[in-house]
């Protein structure tokens, strides 16, 4: 099993439609032992028998990111259940409403405060306190979004948090390099999670991404979850600083296809549902 005598922590699965889950079966169907976070009381709950399924039900911990004793907290859990971890998922952002909808121009400070802390510096933050039990060949690994390269709609202040995080990547990558430890982020298609809920036109972004992607299809948390138990498993082992898309090829596509009518009129050809 790859990822056997592997132990890590997951931040960030909030149900089983999660990203984070998907990664977490993943390395837990290759042989990984992991803990996994959750926000508040009222996630815990509903991580409880998600816990279990993972076969991590003692190891469930708070973690909210916006506040620091709670990361440190995290540490000497982790430390005092399970010595040295091999890998952390950071699969954490947030926007306040604002930032995601109105014209970008208006988002205020406090917003824009927000996103940056809970989207991007946390990811600093929790690579930084856990690094003391990381191994010396531990992978980190956070989620991205093409919004974050190219202007979305409705996606605003989550597009400058995601090119911030992504940046971030790159930094950690190479000051961490030299400890062993790699840095990478996977930027998946749109998939309908808890998350995306608060974009606005969501599931047309759903339909767009189906009908204009090579593979012509919208990509799964299994696929994404494979994907990410390929960089935090040792067959990534020369992979570091890396963006990998699993969103169907849809971010190499420079213009949809265009069609012709009888008239010579061009229009976007569209396989999908209208």
């Amino acid at each position: 099993m790859i990822m056997k005598g592997k132990k890590g922590v997951i931040l960030g699965i909030a149900n089983k439609k999660s990203i984070a889950y998907g990664i977490a079966k993943a390395c837990q169907e290759q042989g990984a032992e992991m803990a996994i976070t959750f926000l508040n009381e009222r996630f815990e709950k509903k991580l409880a028998p998600i816990a279990e399924d993972l076969d991590c039900g003692a190891r469930l911990y708070p973690c909210d990111v916006s506040n620091p004793e709670e990361i440190k907290a995290l540490k000497v859990s982790l430390e005092k259940d399970m010595g040295q971890i091999d890998f952390i998922v950071h699969s954490i952002a947030f926007a306040p409403k604002e930032g995601l909808s109105g014209r970008f121009i208006d988002i205020g400070k406090d917003a824009f405060d927000v996103a940056m802390n809970i989207s991007v510096y946390s990811l600093i933050e929790i690579v930084r306190e856990l690094k003391p039990i990381l191994s010396n060949k531990a992978s980190v690994l956070t989620l991205s979004y093409y919004g974050g390269v190219k202007y979305i709609p409705n996606y605003n202040l989550m597009g400058v948090a995601k090119a911030a995080l992504e940046m971030t990547v790159k930094y950690l990558a190479e000051d961490l390099g030299k400890d062993g430890i790699r840095v990478n982020a996977i930027s998946a298609g749109p998939i309908k999670t808890l998350a995306a809920a608060g974009i606005g036109d969501f599931g047309f972004m759903l339909k767009w991404n189906k009908a204009h992607a090579p593979l012509k299809e919208n990509v799964t948390i299994e696929q994404v979850g494979n994907s990410g138990m390929y960089l935090l498993s040792d067959l990534s082992s020369g992979v570091t600083g890396e963006i990998h898309y699993v969103d169907g090829g849809y971010n190499l596509m420079g213009m949809p296809a265009v069609e012709f009518d009888e008239a010579g009129k061009p229009h976007i050809a569209w396989n999908g549902e209208k």
